[in-house]
């Protein structure tokens, strides 16, 4: 007996609210990982794309523990000598609270080409406003 495959324009994708008001980014970042890569799904293939589309708003408000806003640090190098710039977590949420989630849940998906068709499926904002009430997201309650 063969196992049934999802065929990829069968699999349902749903939308999904995340409020990230007060959560941990870690346990936070795990959760979603989770759900755009589709490991809930009972049809989980690791080949396809079965995961759903998540919305995360209030990006700003999210919570760090411990001494990591002033401990952990994010690095990007522009390639040329001396083109090394860094930024701690506190600055980063200063500047960019939607980039620390990104990079927090980015690093938690696999690195290859299918990761990169699912992180595309994660839409965070600063605000609690976001531009896709069209397709009518389900609030997914997280725990702290």
């Amino acid at each position: 007996m063969k196992t049934p495959l999802p065929k990829v324009n069968e699999i349902e994708k749903k939308w999904y609210v995340v409020d990230a008001t007060g959560k941990v980014l870690g346990r936070l970042a795990t959760q979603i990982a989770m759900r755009l890569r589709g490991k809930h799904r009972p049809d989980f293939t690791p080949h396809l794309d079965t995961g759903d589309f998540i919305i995360v708003i209030n990006a700003e408000k999210i919570r760090l523990t411990g001494r990591k806003l002033d401990q952990k640090m994010y690095h990007k190098h522009s390639g040329y000598i001396g083109g090394l710039k860094s930024m701690n977590a506190r600055q980063m949420l200063e500047t960019k609270p939607e980039e620390v989630i990104r990079l927090a849940v980015r690093r938690m998906l696999p690195k290859n080409k299918l990761a990169r068709h699912q992180l595309k499926k994660l839409k965070i904002y600063r605000g609690a406003e976001h531009p896709h009430k069209a397709q009518m997201p389900e609030p997914l309650e997280i725990s702290a």
